[in-house]
């Protein structure tokens, strides 16, 4: 356990260091046995792309320790939100946690830059931008907060979907209520396009869409579906408007507990099962993209992509804060330009 001083780290809440408490001294008591395995959390449920690429890890560190290490995972957030199960791992109740970028904004303050508004242009380029040092300076910034930023997994592009009309220019969002994360990223896109910004929790969105309280939402084409929110928000129109990563992360105190080597064949694992995930994730997105059409919803692409980023251009100097930020964000758009 860390020091009180530690628990006054910004996004840390008391009730969770005691949270914390209970985690390090349950879970890891009945499934660390001597340290062999790790455990690890993901809110998505078993056969997501995520949760595979865990379990791939895990076999990949049973297969090159003869079993001395493993991971065993709890899915379909069993163990809470992503918010409560990191503060937890920061504190070394857990061992990995897989997580969207949202909850470490405000631990991070670099964990907002891969989610600004149009920063990449395709998946590719997010890949290609992440695998570099650019990723691995964004990992590196966890490590004073309590985390080993271990891989990247995608999330897709994001898109909007509601329940009133195609969204064809920036226009067309004014007036709109729009379930966001809880984010102040996101609620500042949303603002900045003149619609009206809903934190809430994934889970409340299929209702909150069926009962009036919120017009739509942005996800990616897989959550559209296995939420259901297709049935209710029959419009989905493909912007693109951030292509965000998801990150695995470990606790830190954990980590310091690894030798060399260990250390070595975790992040090793971890990288491996990055192409593996991709494989994974590219074929979901495919089957619920084909599956989504067949049902009959209403799709438009996005004539005009330039005036919805204009639009999101001031989120940009919102976040842009440093010049470390700003040599970040640089290197990413060049690498963009590059790639034409």
């Amino acid at each position: 356990m860390r020091t009180s001083a530690t628990a006054e780290k910004p996004g840390i809440s008391r009730r969770n260091v005691l949270l914390a408490g209970a985690a390090a001294g349950g879970l890891s008591a009945c499934g660390m046995r001597a340290g062999r395995e790790f455990l690890s959390t993901d809110t998505h449920p078993r056969g997501y792309p995520t949760v595979a690429a865990v379990e791939e890890m895990g076999r990949l560190l049973e297969q090159r320790t003869d079993g001395r290490l493993g991971i065993k995972i709890y899915a379909g957030g069993q163990l809470g939100s992503e918010q409560d199960t990191l503060e937890i791992t920061v504190f070394g109740g857990l061992d990995l946690n897989r997580v969207n970028l949202a909850p470490l904004n405000s631990i991070e303050p670099l964990t907002t830059l891969p989610a600004l508004p149009f920063l990449f242009r395709s998946n590719e380029h997010m890949r290609r931008a992440l695998d570099s040092d650019i990723g691995e300076e964004i990992l590196a910034s966890l490590e004073p907060h309590g985390l080993i930023g271990l891989c990247f997994y995608d999330s897709g592009d994001r898109n909007f979907y509601n329940t009133r009309r195609p969204i064809r220019t920036p226009a067309d969002m004014r007036g709109l209520k729009i379930r966001v994360p809880n984010s102040d990223l996101y609620v500042s896109m949303i603002r900045a396009l003149g619609a009206d910004a809903t934190p809430m929790s994934i889970a409340e969105v299929y209702q909150a869409l069926v009962q009036g309280v919120i017009d739509g939402a942005e996800n990616n084409w897989p959550s559209y579906e296995s939420g259901r929110h297709f049935e209710a928000a029959r419009y989905y129109s493909l912007t693109r408007h951030v292509i965000a990563p998801e990150v695995l992360v470990m606790s830190k105190s954990r980590w310091d507990k690894l030798d060399e080597a260990d250390r070595a064949l975790v992040r090793a694992a971890a990288k491996e099962s990055v192409p593996y995930m991709r494989g994974l994730w590219d074929q979901r997105v495919a089957d619920a993209r084909t599956r989504l059409l067949a049902s009959g919803i209403e799709v438009n692409e996005i004539e005009d992509t330039a005036a919805f980023a204009e639009a999101m251009r001031p989120v940009w100097d919102r976040y842009i804060m440093t010049d470390q930020a700003r040599r970040i964000v640089d290197a990413i758009v060049a690498a963009g330009e590059a790639e034409g």
